[in-house]
């Protein structure tokens, strides 16, 4: 469920992007977005800069985005048009794991994890990059509805779990780790969150509640 960090890669000789010029000015745009955030932060981000290094011209930018807020803005709806799939690995504790996991290796290599990093502190300075964060973490969680869904067929969820309960919960003990008290994270902590989520789950804590009967 990770942000990714990794600029969009060029065309394949002879093809084009789906979208045309357009799509391919967007993702330049957003590249240069990324390399920013990694380089300057979010404070130190400017037009100029991604002007620059995008090769689109700076009105362009003002013209379509209206500067930076909605560029990163735009980094982040894109961030969330990939083809990212949740873990199937045939059980629910397996899946729960490998979510964890990706978590732990997003933010593993300190070069990878800076635009991810960058992203979640441009939501605490511009209400406009919160909301896309909300809506990438939104999407992110609407997929995860899948992986539920069999763990309900397999008898290893109660009916009615909440998808975006679950994987909140799977990460945000992670996060905490990250974010608040800066504290490293491991195989042993992803392991360790998911397992948590995993016995809640069992417990239906996720699941909605039956309505009382009269």
């Amino acid at each position: 469920m990770q942000l990714s960090s990794q600029p969009s890669p060029p065309p394949t000789p002879g093809t084009r992007r789906p979208g045309g010029r357009t799509a391919r000015t967007r993702a330049a745009v957003r590249d240069a977005v990324l390399t920013g955030l990694v380089e300057h932060g979010y404070p130190g981000l400017t037009v100029e800069y991604v002007a620059e290094r995008s090769g689109v011209h700076k009105t362009t930018l003002y013209r379509r985005w209206g500067g930076v807020e909605g560029l990163v803005a735009d980094a982040l709806d894109l961030a969330g048009e990939d083809s990212w799939t949740p873990p199937d690995t045939g059980s629910l504790q397996g899946d729960l794991r490998a979510l964890a996991r990706e978590v732990v290796e997003a933010f593993a290599d300190p070069a990878a994890a800076a635009a991810p990093t960058a992203f979640i502190a441009a939501a605490f300075q511009s209400e406009r990059a919160a909301d896309a964060l909300r809506g990438f973490y939104t999407e992110r969680f609407a997929r995860c509805g899948a992986l539920i869904a069999r763990a309900v067929e397999r008898g290893e969820a109660p009916a009615g779990t909440d998808a975006a309960a679950v994987a909140r919960a799977v990460s945000a003990p992670l996060y905490f780790r990250l974010f608040v008290t800066r504290e490293p994270v491991d195989a042993a902590a992803a392991e360790q969150a998911a397992d948590a989520a995993l016995a809640a789950v069992r417990a239906g804590a996720y699941a909605a509640a039956e309505p009382e009967r009269a």
